[in-house]
């Protein structure tokens, strides 16, 4: 499968398109003044980490944090993001931190995970009306854009690919028609 397909298959499962798509098919090589001095700390890739830790949580599978999905972020946006993007992605951090600190009086790294859970499904629903009525020249939403990411980040890892979705290391022969039973976990490409 080459990288084209892959990209549509994950757009499917977003239900749209991926912001920076373009620069995944290019091989990443967007390079921009922004992302030239884009500098992330640990202490951000932390946060990243813990927001997609809350969106996909251990479980009986691994979760964001274990796939290391901040770093991911931090790659992916840095490298590959245009400018415009970036900017958004980078201020978006603030503006979750400081949504999160009016909603419950502390930060999104201080709140317990029931109240980051509670929040982010909050931010979501905020993110899905934003992009019902915005217009082809508006950014898209910060959060979307973590939120991609992070499933991205996640099934395209060790992990994810290999732990949460069923995986064969080396497939045997050509089945064209797989019987499906309700509960199976989907397939890794």
């Amino acid at each position: 499968m080459n990288r084209r397909d892959a990209l549509s298959r994950v757009a499917l499962l977003f239900g749209g398109s991926i912001i920076g798509a373009e620069a995944f098919l290019s091989g990443c090589k967007t390079a921009t003044k922004y992302g030239a001095s884009m500098n992330f700390t640990p202490d951000d890739i932390a946060y990243l980490n813990e927001i997609a830790e809350t969106i996909l949580p251990a479980t009986n599978t691994p979760g964001a944090k274990e796939a290391k999905v901040g770093e991911f972020m931090t790659v992916m946006v840095k490298d590959c993001y245009e400018e415009k993007d970036q900017k958004t992605f980078m201020e978006g951090m603030g503006k979750l931190d400081e949504a999160c600190q009016k909603k419950n009086s502390k930060s999104f790294m201080e709140s317990s995970p029931a109240e980051r859970h509670d929040f982010l499904v909050a931010l979501d629903k905020e993110a899905k009306d934003y992009q019902k009525s915005k217009k082809a020249e508006d950014p898209s939403h910060y959060f979307t854009m973590m939120k991609q990411l992070t499933l991205t980040g996640y099934f395209t890892s060790e992990p994810g690919a290999t732990k949460a979705l069923r995986y064969v290391a080396v497939p045997g022969r050509y089945e064209g028609c797989i019987p499906y039973k309700k509960g199976d976990k989907a397939w890794a490409t």
